[in-house]
């Protein structure tokens, strides 16, 4: 802290606290209300802007970014600053990134054999209905627990499917995975659902349904979330980006939520970095368009 702040922070009656601190630091009082009243410098007005950018970042984030994805924010705004000075700026506005609590588990093991995992991490698809992928996340309402199964495409990252239910068990990822194939129009022969070695995937039930629509399993290793790393990736987006930044009263009023989220803007309106930068739906559309032209550009050719 500089001299003249110092002094500036001592606030007594009259102004005798200035007075007195002026004359145990050897300065004179003409020199402290004039440094007082001056006009901020440039170095001055640049922090104050920047500290209200960063503040502004990091509420529109819902107190969830830290120095490098605020920086990464400034950056694309036009700010030239370091991520250290960030940092350094945070911590002096007393902005913390609030901790992400460990997830816990939802697997429960199953005695029934698992499938064999064809993904390999490899969570890319080069047309829709080659490769989906699912998982079951809890959601916290002030009713109880609330569960949510879902099945989503890797090619687009469309959600396809998705069920909740107050118990995850296979009547929710069946459910889940039924509204899937309703999503595609019933034919989905050949598809491979990827998921983790639950009991809800394992499940008899659960089986046949894949089955009965031509659907091929493959599951990761017991324990691993990077096998199973892009349905993971989706519960993060969901929970950081509007599950953790609500408060739901029961569990009717958290189902309707999301699934207005999901439908309403994960699919239509969220912009996915796989999709470079494009929705989910407009992806599919986009690249479907494109494959016609091309087909229609080779028939016309071949004719």
């Amino acid at each position: 802290m500089s001299v003249a702040a110092f002094i500036s922070s001592q606030k007594t009656d009259f102004g005798i606290g200035h007075a007195t601190s002026c004359r145990a630091l050897g300065v004179s009082q003409s020199w402290f209300y004039k440094w007082k009243d001056r006009a901020p410098t440039p170095r001055q007005r640049r922090r104050a802007d920047l500290d209200a950018e960063i503040t502004m970042v990091f509420t529109a984030s819902g107190g969830t970014y830290g120095s490098p994805r605020i920086t990464d924010d400034l950056r694309e705004k036009g700010w030239r600053v370091s991520e250290n000075t960030v940092a350094a700026r945070m911590a002096e506005l007393g902005l913390a990134a609030r901790a992400r609590p460990k997830p816990r588990s939802l697997t429960r093991p199953s005695r029934r054999p698992a499938a064999p995992d064809l993904v390999r991490r490899k969570f890319t698809a080069v047309a829709a209905d080659v490769l989906w992928c699912g998982d079951v996340t809890e959601i916290v309402t002030a009713e109880g627990k609330l569960y949510l199964a879902t099945v989503e495409d890797l090619f687009s990252r469309r959600l396809l499917g998705y069920a909740m239910g107050e118990r995850h068990d296979a009547a929710l990822t069946t459910a889940s995975l039924r509204m899937a194939v309703t999503t595609r129009g019933g034919d989905v022969e050949g598809v491979i659902f990827h998921s983790d070695r639950g009991s809800e995937y394992t499940a008899a039930a659960y089986q046949a349904v894949c089955r009965g629509n031509g659907v091929v399993q493959s599951m990761g290793r017991v324990g691993c979330a990077l096998d199973n790393a892009a349905a993971e990736a989706f519960n993060s987006t969901l929970k950081v980006e509007f599950v953790h930044r609500n408060e739901f009263r029961t569990r009717a009023e958290a189902r309707l939520k999301i699934a207005t989220w999901i439908t309403d803007f994960y699919n239509t309106r969220r912009r996915h970095s796989a999709n470079d930068g494009i929705p989910p739906i407009a992806f599919e559309h986009q690249m479907t368009a494109k494959r016609q032209a091309s087909s229609a550009l080779f028939r016309a050719e071949v004719a």
